[in-house]
């Protein structure tokens, strides 16, 4: 990819598909690399459990991909709190065929740097509980690990998160079988980005619909391979909500219009596209903007939608962030080459700042919404004085 900056409408609408090396400075254990790559980090979960995940290749036979042709398939990763995560081996930020097509996009500049590992053990037990459950889909180009940050961040606090790629519309998708694939160039159109959107919202009610698959202890990975322990019954299906970033955000909203199973969402500074920005919603929902996307003011589609929520809402800031503060990029950025840094949209916010600002924010409107913790309100009117980054907007 290019380091050219894209407008602003067309960066909200479909995200921004870059990530980077290197990460913020913190006490984490580092993985071995490769002789002669530079390590790279991401700072780990601060919440009391240890986090385990397990990735599942899904197949929807009901729908055909609008882009291949073939029965639409995704790749899912669920991420949840563990048991026991000793001698488990961490998933990998990419495995290895996306973390190639990844490279290849900046044309060698990050060849030299291991991208980092998660603090994701894989397919560790399940700790025991119910626990509510979070999808999240990336933005356009992005991959589903780039907010392993906030979603690590989220399962260490009790929740399980459901990650989505959608393939051909998020970015380098790797199937267990080797193929890697990847987006289809973006159509700039509202009507292809809206069809887009759609697709995304359908992805995510197959993805739960097979969550009531694993609820029941059956297993819908197309390889059948081996689950956690104890993930049966640990899915709070009652307690269900969405999240996502640029177009993801868009998706979390078009599937809570369509489907009552979603109770609460969040939409991290994207356009929103379909029948729900006319309509609105009746259930909680939270956006997100920086004063570069001044939504409320700037997007064409956030105040119609804005108008038509008629259940909790409230809109919030993040203080001197750019686009991408929202995700892993802001924490990957700091260590790579400037020719690499400036196509990022990362601001001027401090990256250990951005990551603990948002993390801390998610999960309060989630402990709000769906555990009824009222105590968790107080950073949502943007008065947290341990996170001064969160401004209000309005609500």
């Amino acid at each position: 990819m290019p380091p050219v900056r894209p407008n602003r409408r067309s960066l909200i609408a479909g995200g921004l598909a870059v990530a980077a090396a290197a990460a913020i400075p913190l006490s984490v254990s580092t993985p071995a690399v490769a002789a002669g790559l530079i390590p790279t980090r991401l700072a780990g979960p601060t919440g009391p459990a240890p986090v385990g995940a397990v990735e599942l290749h899904l197949v929807d036979p009901s729908r055909t991909d609008p882009w291949s042709g073939q029965p639409r398939e995704v790749m899912v990763t669920v991420t949840y709190p563990a048991a026991d995560v000793r001698g488990r081996a961490m998933l990998p930020w990419l495995p290895s065929g996306a973390e190639r097509a990844l490279k290849a996009r900046f044309g060698g500049a990050l060849d030299g740097y291991a991208l980092p590992q998660t603090h994701s053990a894989d397919r560790a037990p399940v700790r025991p509980g119910r626990r509510p459950v979070l999808l999240h889909s990336p933005g356009y180009e992005s991959d589903r690990t780039f907010n392993t940050l906030v979603i690590e961040e989220l399962a260490s606090w009790g929740y399980v998160v459901v990650a989505v790629d959608h393939p051909y519309d998020s970015g380098e998708v790797e199937f267990p079988d080797g193929r890697v694939l990847l987006n289809r160039p973006d159509d700039a159109s509202d009507e292809a980005r809206t069809a887009a959107v759609a697709v995304r919202a359908a992805d995510l009610r197959f993805v739960l619909d097979q969550l009531t698959v694993l609820q029941r202890g059956g297993n819908p990975d197309v390889e059948g391979r081996p689950l956690p322990r104890g993930l049966r019954g640990t899915l709070d299906l009652t307690r269900v909500g969405a999240f996502g970033h640029s177009r993801g955000g868009a998706a979390s909203a078009a599937v809570m219009y369509l489907d009552k199973r979603v109770r609460a969402g969040i939409d991290l500074d994207g356009a929103l596209f379909g029948p729900v920005v006319e309509h609105g919603l009746d259930r909680p929902f939270l956006l997100m903007d920086t004063a570069v996307h001044d939504g409320l003011n700037e997007d064409v589609t956030w105040p119609p939608f804005w108008a038509h929520l008629s259940d909790w809402h409230r809109c919030l800031r993040l203080a001197d962030a750019d686009h991408n503060c929202f995700t892993d990029i802001v924490a990957l950025a700091p260590q790579v080459p400037e020719s690499v840094r400036k196509t990022l949209q990362i601001g001027t916010i401090p990256a250990d700042r951005a990551v603990a600002a948002v993390r801390a924010t998610v999960r309060a409107f989630f402990d709000l919404q769906l555990r009824g913790r009222p105590d968790a309100g107080h950073l949502l009117w943007g008065a947290s004085p341990r996170y001064p980054e969160i401004q209000y907007i309005a609500g």
